[in-house]
């Protein structure tokens, strides 16, 4: 008798090949549904049996550091707000499963017809997502009035001059004896006016 054994490796191979045969596609959602759109999506694909045509659902991050209050907080910040990317085989059944999730406005292409995005640009959001030193976000702008809270400078008002995001830091013009004087800040030496 002549029986094949499917080995653990082939069926591997297998499933991989079939997630290697989806293309990503750009979803429109309500900004702000995000997270909630991609769970509902990821429950509907289970239950409705489409594991075989929807792969992977991402909604892109970043961890930022928020400012607020004088104290730093971590965020995750959307990346593309109101975006999420779903990598799958693109039939029918599964365009209108996509489609009809709940927050979902739209697939992103020409016309009616979802347009894949390069596996390239995929691995740039995603080499982006992993960067593991996390951005500052800026609660100030350039030209802005400040007063310095900490430090030798403390009580002095100034002007932002530049803000530097990647070391959390502040260029504030100070006017020292008429003159004035660019100083480096942390964000938590500085409140708005």
């Amino acid at each position: 008798m002549d029986t094949q054994q499917i080995t653990k490796e082939e069926v591997e191979e297998t499933q991989k090949t079939a997630s290697d045969a989806g293309k990503w596609y750009i979803v429109h959602t309500y900004s702000g549904h995000e997270d909630k759109v991609s769970k509902s999506l990821k429950q509907r694909v289970q239950t409705l049996g489409f594991t075989d045509k929807i792969f992977d659902i991402i909604v892109p991050t970043r961890n930022t550091i928020k400012v607020s209050q004088g104290k730093k907080e971590s965020v995750k910040e959307k990346i593309f707000p109101g975006y999420i990317l779903v990598r799958m085989i693109l039939t029918d059944e599964s365009w209108l499963l996509v489609r009809t999730t709940p927050g979902v406005t739209a697939f992103i292409g020409a016309g009616n017809k979802p347009t894949p995005i390069s596996e390239k640009e995929v691995e740039a959001i995603q080499k982006f997502m992993k960067m593991e030193e996390p951005l500052y976000k800026a609660a100030f702008t350039v030209g802005e009035a400040v007063k310095i809270t900490d430090g030798p400078f403390a009580d002095f008002l100034g002007t932002i001059d530049s803000i530097d995001e990647t070391k959390g830091k502040l260029k504030v013009l100070v006017s020292i004896f008429g003159r004035e004087t660019p100083v480096e800040l942390d964000f938590l030496q500085v409140a708005k006016l």
